[in-house]
């Protein structure tokens, strides 16, 4: 009996293992799916809109075209900030390793190497925590039906 347990908690956790493997092809075929989700969103949306303030076809096309422009505008932003971003992730590497060294001077190897250790583990908990916090939002757009 022992053995089938540990059997199937072996295949289970190969199962997992094998399921957190990403390829390239799955990143692109899930970024694909999502522009397309988003597209339909927008869509969507702009049809709300429609039915909701009772624009005529001149108003959806101004309105559609607002959103694109809008849509460019944060794009260019995005990419505008990406150097900056870059450049701060830098400076907090480079400050992070200046700890780092001075606090290798500070502490003896023993304490070192415990301080090492716990700052990992805190660092997995955060990660951890962020994880949970994404995985418990709601879906921005969910359909909820109307009661009458």
């Amino acid at each position: 009996m022992k053995k089938l347990v540990l059997a199937i908690a072996f295949i289970g956790m190969g199962s997992f293992a094998m399921a957190q493997q990403t390829t390239p092809q799955d990143k692109e075929a899930r970024r694909a799916e999502m522009q397309q989700k988003m597209q339909q969103r927008e869509q969507e949306h702009l049809t709300q809109m429609q039915k909701d303030l009772n624009l005529n076809a001149s108003q959806v096309a101004q309105v559609k075209a607002l959103h694109e422009t809008r849509k460019t505008e944060m794009k260019a932003d995005f990419a505008k900030n990406k150097e900056v971003r870059h450049a701060k992730m830098e400076e907090m590497k480079a400050k992070r390793a200046q700890m780092d060294a001075d606090m290798k001077k500070i502490l003896t190897p023993e304490q070192y190497d415990k301080w090492q250790v716990d700052r990992k583990a805190k660092m997995e908990q955060k990660r951890m925590t962020m994880k949970d916090r994404k995985m418990m939002k709601k879906p921005m757009n969910t359909a909820t039906p109307e009661v009458k």
